[in-house]
């Protein structure tokens, strides 16, 4: 399932930053390539130097929980020659989420999701079903159930176990990214992860950031609404981004953990508003393959949060 991963919905980012005698304030934004996506990250013009450093977070954050990256923390786990690892409390904090939400969602939401996510490849220019037996054994696999955490020790109960953090590792890089930011001084700043925006405190003016949700419907940058926020997240997931029709039938990237096969949805996306990004990303997925009455009922356990389909 993973939004699938990652699921990332583009949310673009309405940010007039205007002081109180009407002049524009200047700030800077500098974009570059993390987590499979395009990271734009803005703060004050005077606060430009604290980019770099949050540049660095990213590809820190991008060394723990890239799956396919050689050397990465997760490569290693996956790549285990013992059935106990010990990991970083990063990749603790995480697996923990994820594990959480493995057990609220009945196992719809399950990060062992990696043998069926290997078999899909929805960024080929020629995408195709996986053969359908190959994609029955890469579901034998998946069971989350069997992983036990203890503290920082990890422990596996199945060999073939494969881990994907896909649909969490962003919203867990936008709240460490805030961190960087406030450590620093930074009180405004606009985080955008591709899906997953995070607004530090409030525009400089000291009035909300507003930030424009992506229409399902329509082309990359068309928004059907926009929602004010200040110090809060906002992640979308959707059937649109990385998907591919064949025959008819649209294939997209939210898959069961069922069967393999991309779940039959109620809704084209989900938008969860929230003060935590990686609360809202482990939300926005779970939330949409749940459907609407059962994904309100589970964001409504958790404080704060507000929750807005689109079918």
């Amino acid at each position: 399932m993973r939004k699938y991963c990652l699921t990332v919905v583009f949310l673009c980012i309405l940010f007039f930053l205007t002081g109180c005698t009407g002049k524009t304030r200047e700030t800077v934004s500098r974009e570059g390539f993390y987590f499979d996506t395009v990271v734009q990250l803005s703060v004050p013009e005077d606060q430009e130097e604290f980019l770099d450093g949050a540049f660095d977070v990213c590809g820190e954050i991008e060394e723990t929980f890239s799956r396919t990256r050689e050397g990465s923390e997760l490569y290693r786990i996956n790549h285990r020659t013992d059935n106990e690892v010990t990991v970083s409390d990063d990749m603790r904090t995480v697996l923990e989420k994820g594990l959480q939400f493995y057990r609220l969602t009945d196992g719809a939401l399950d990060i062992t999701i990696a043998p069926v996510l290997e078999l899909w490849d929805f960024k080929s220019e020629d995408p195709q079903i996986p053969d359908a037996e190959a994609l029955a054994e890469a579901v034998r696999k998946v069971d989350a159930g069997s992983l036990s955490l203890e503290g920082n020790s990890l422990h596996f109960s199945r060999e073939d176990t494969q881990i994907d953090l896909g649909a969490l590792a962003k919203g867990f890089a936008a709240d460490k990214l805030k961190e960087y930011f406030l450590e620093n001084g930074v009180d405004s700043a606009l985080i955008n992860l591709g899906g997953n925006v995070l607004a530090v405190g409030s525009r400089p003016d000291g009035t909300p950031w507003k930030i424009g949700i992506q229409d399902p419907h329509k082309e990359r940058g068309e928004i059907s609404q926009v929602v004010e926020v200040t110090d809060r997240s906002v992640v979308s997931s959707g059937t649109y981004e990385r998907s591919f029709e064949k025959d008819g039938v649209l294939y997209h990237h939210l898959l069961d953990s069922s069967t393999g096969y991309p779940k039959d949805v109620e809704a084209a996306q989900v938008t969860i508003i929230s003060d935590s990004s990686l609360l809202g990303d482990a939300l926005s997925t779970s939330c949409l393959l749940l459907g609407e009455e059962a994904g309100t009922e589970l964001a409504s356990e958790f404080d704060n949060v507000d929750i807005r389909y689109e079918e």
